[in-house]
């Protein structure tokens, strides 16, 4: 691969910033790259597959029904489209201009970030609850759940909860105050394994749909994500993703996907038609989730941990504390820092020149303020851990010179 890259003039990444987008995600586990090998010389019935795929997501999640997405984020879009819409063929004929239906999602304002995009791109429009006092250090609360009862009313939709640790109020409150208001919960959890128990914690605690991402610790193609819960929910998602350029007489949707009885007809094209997935993101993800679930988090964890702790190795004696951070909890990500004496500047300075290198090492950068460079060890193959090691010694060798 590398020698494509080259002919290509695109330098390959040893990626120790973990599985980011910009950085094309990341890798594919064997597994999903035999799978996605298999599916590409094969044609099938993308609504089959889907249904199929349904199958196997509510048997990992415990959820209704399942949908693979080209990724977490057009998963948001997809479920915030199914909360606006629901079975509605004319609301979907019409998104993103949602008329008089019901459009607004409440959310935290502590829970806004770049990707609720997402659900505005289907039409949705946020209602903010709360005041994020704990995080801006202005005092100890964030939202409450009588501040979300009192923000729903008949243009509600749904709800958004985007899941990370420490979040308040908890997916359990907010989703009883959805229940008794009769109103959806969609839970934004693209990043939020490990651990393995993720899969069902979020639908167990009450939400009804979650969005994960499947080309992150999953390993499947970093353009793959999923749907995951009611069942209702994910037949709207379908209707507005699938191409359905189809003869309403002939038209037979795999049933356990789509009841067309419950329809008078197939919608058109819908909102989320430009978020096309191919048979061989559906296959390669399907493999990649059996594959994750069958690891364990134990396993996965001393693998990564090894990693860093090769990393910790070649940077033995450099001007700097090194620091391994989550190697106890196998439910996290063992991640190593290097905190440098020189603050921003030299963590700026290192960050730079590991990027100019060859090889590129890409790093996380978001302590660099701190003075802190931070190895994440998931998208490291064999032999990378030592060669980024390496890497890092050269350019702080360079800088001090």
């Amino acid at each position: 691969m590398a020698g494509m890259f080259d002919r290509l003039g695109v330098r390959p990444v040893l990626n120790a910033a973990g599985t980011l987008t910009r950085l094309s995600g990341g890798p594919i586990r064997p597994e999903a790259v035999e799978a996605m090998a298999e599916a590409a010389a094969l044609c099938v019935d993308m609504a089959e597959l889907q249904a199929a795929a349904s199958r196997r997501i509510a048997a990992v999640t415990g959820a209704e029904a399942g949908y693979v997405t080209p990724g977490a984020s057009s998963a948001l879009l997809l479920g915030a489209a199914a909360m606006i819409a629901g079975l509605s063929t004319a609301r979907m004929a019409r998104m993103p201009q949602t008329g008089d239906a019901p459009a607004e999602v409440v959310v935290a304002r502590s829970h806004r970030n770049s990707y609720d995009v997402a659900l505005r791109t289907a039409g949705a429009r946020l209602v903010e609850v709360g005041l994020p006092d704990r995080v801006s250090g202005a005092g100890v609360r964030d939202a409450e759940p009588h501040e979300y009862a009192d923000a729903i009313g008949p243009m509600t939709a749904g709800i958004l909860f985007v899941a990370r640790e420490g979040a308040l109020p908890s997916l359990p409150e907010v989703a009883a105050v959805a229940q008794a208001a009769g109103v959806p919960v969609l839970v934004d959890a693209a990043a939020e394994l490990p651990p393995a128990a993720n899969l069902r914690r979020f639908v167990a605690e009450g939400a009804d749909l979650v969005c994960f991402s499947g080309g992150k610790a999953i390993g499947g193609p970093p353009a793959s994500g999923f749907l995951a819960g009611r069942a209702d929910l994910v037949m709207s998602a379908a209707l507005q993703h699938l191409d359905l350029d189809v003869v309403a007489d002939l038209w037979r949707p795999p049933a356990s996907l789509v009841d067309r009885a419950r329809l008078a007809g197939p919608p058109r094209h819908g909102v989320g038609r430009a978020c096309k997935i191919g048979k061989e993101q559906v296959a390669g993800f399907l493999a990649a989730l059996d594959a994750f679930v069958a690891e364990g988090d134990a396993p996965r964890h001393a693998r990564w941990r090894a990693a860093v702790e090769e990393i910790a190795g070649g940077l033995s004696g450099v001007c700097g504390r090194v620091e391994l951070g989550a190697c106890g909890d196998v439910e996290a990500v063992p991640k190593l820092a290097l905190h440098l004496p020189g603050g921003a500047q030299a963590a700026r300075a290192l960050i730079l020149a590991l990027d100019e290198g060859r090889p590129r090492v890409a790093v996380e950068q978001g302590a660099y303020r701190a003075g802190t460079v931070v190895f994440n060890p998931v998208c490291l193959g064999p032999g990378e851990p030592w060669r980024v090691a390496e890497a890092t010694r050269a350019a702080m060798a360079e800088l001090a010179a």
